[in-house]
């Protein structure tokens, strides 16, 4: 009886999530390659077709593998998509790397989704938050509510895995990826972001996952990078030799100290750092 009541209950905030993007035609979907993002084009796209858009963002905090990752999937599915750039870096505030660089770096996003909009006669914004997101220190949401971007994930009230479910059951290969926050989330407060360590960030997980670890982050301490290896995978980087592999990695890459965090990989652990002050804190 359970499973037909929740059956029920995701079939309802489907198609509720199907009425929310009806009634924005020419819709851009601020896109990143992440099964949250990727669900809502895909859904945008299924709703109204040619009356959408799905724009990644392209900088130097966006790797590679994401990058050409999100762009297949939106290809394989023939989801209308364009590339614009984003330019973070420029601003200091985002820089400066303190509690807020995510309001910064959506700010700017938001801004040139905005002029794109402009360029193309197009009349909202979509991005994937889902309603698991309410739950942690996330103030990139804030620069999406002052540009009124929309959010029918949260407002359907699809959680993490409802969405990942539901993906599954359309049979969308992304269904299962792995979260992956952007490069600089990796760097730790209060240290400057930098092409450079976004680079040296991009690296070292670019080799994690030539290793064959699936969910992971390489966390940038300066001198010190920390590894966060998911729990279920956590065994086989527990052994002499691995920890041999990691040492040779990461000093290659500049590091004088390589740790791996035995708690395992957790999304946000960097917010574990900020004072409560810092989380209270508006941009």
């Amino acid at each position: 009886m359970q499973a037909v009541e929740t059956f029920a209950s995701l079939n309802g905030k489907s198609t509720r999530l199907r009425e929310l993007v009806s009634s924005h035609p020419r819709l851009v979907v601020a896109y990143s390659g992440g099964v949250d993002s990727a669900f809502l084009a895909w859904t945008a796209h299924q709703v109204l077709r040619e009356q959408m858009r799905a724009v990644i963002a392209d900088s130097a905090s966006l790797a590679r593998a994401q990058l050409q990752d999100a762009l297949a999937f939106a290809r394989e599915h023939g989801i209308p998509i364009d590339v614009v750039e984003t330019r973070e870096l420029e601003n200091p505030a985002y820089v400066r790397n303190d509690s807020f660089r995510c309001f910064h770096c959506k700010d700017e996003l938001f801004v040139v989704l905005e002029r794109y909009c402009e360029r193309n006669n197009l009349r909202a914004i979509a991005y994937g938050v889902n309603a698991d997101d309410q739950g942690d220190f996330r103030p990139g949401q804030r620069a999406a509510h002052q540009h009124c971007a929309l959010a029918p994930l949260l407002e359907a009230r699809l959680t993490k895995s409802e969405i990942r479910e539901l993906a599954r059951q359309a049979g969308l290969r992304v269904w299962d990826k792995p979260a992956s926050a952007c490069l600089a989330s990796r760097i730790e407060y209060g240290r400057e972001v930098t092409s450079e360590r976004l680079s040296t960030v991009e690296k070292g997980e670019n080799e994690l996952r030539r290793l064959g670890f699936r969910q992971f982050r390489v966390r940038h301490h300066g001198e010190i990078v920390r590894i966060e290896i998911a729990r279920e995978e956590m065994e086989r980087a527990l052994t002499e030799e691995m920890a041999r592999t990691f040492a040779t990695i990461f000093k290659n890459l500049g590091f004088k100290f390589v740790t791996l965090d035995l708690e395992g990989f957790r999304s946000g652990s960097m917010n574990q750092l900020l004072s409560a002050e810092e989380l209270m804190r508006r941009p």
